[in-house]
């Protein structure tokens, strides 16, 4: 009887190790679609002026909202949304940026993907 008791309790805390890492996996995936941009500091480092600095802040906040609903989508359907979300922004900030500061601003959210593992 004590070995049927044991074996069961091994089982169980098994099964809740392995559960749990399910649920860490899952987390860190729709962490990786999570961005917070600080569109004060990126304004520095893209030597913004004060009407491009909002409309990149604009332009931000619509793809951490887009960033956001991709983490939540099924996996199938990420890489397709975050190709269109990484286009509209691309799109936006091109037409908002000089070619000096959209090249820079491409490496930084090149490099920014690359380290979330979100490249494709």
């Amino acid at each position: 009887m004590k070995k049927i008791v044991l074996t069961v309790v091994a089982m169980l805390s098994m099964t809740m190790a392995f559960a749990e890492g399910e649920n860490v996996n899952n987390t860190n995936e729709m962490e990786a679609y999570t961005i917070s941009i600080n569109t004060k500091k990126l304004s520095e480092t893209l030597g913004l002026n004060r009407d491009q600095a909002e409309a990149v802040a604009d332009i931000e906040k619509n793809f951490s909202a887009a960033m956001m609903n991709i983490g939540q989508a099924n996996k199938e359907s990420r890489p397709e949304m975050l190709q269109n979300a990484l286009k509209t922004n691309l799109g936006y900030m091109h037409s908002i940026l000089n070619d000096k500061q959209y090249r820079k601003y491409l490496l930084l959210l090149n490099m920014t993907l690359t380290n979330r593992g979100l490249n494709f």
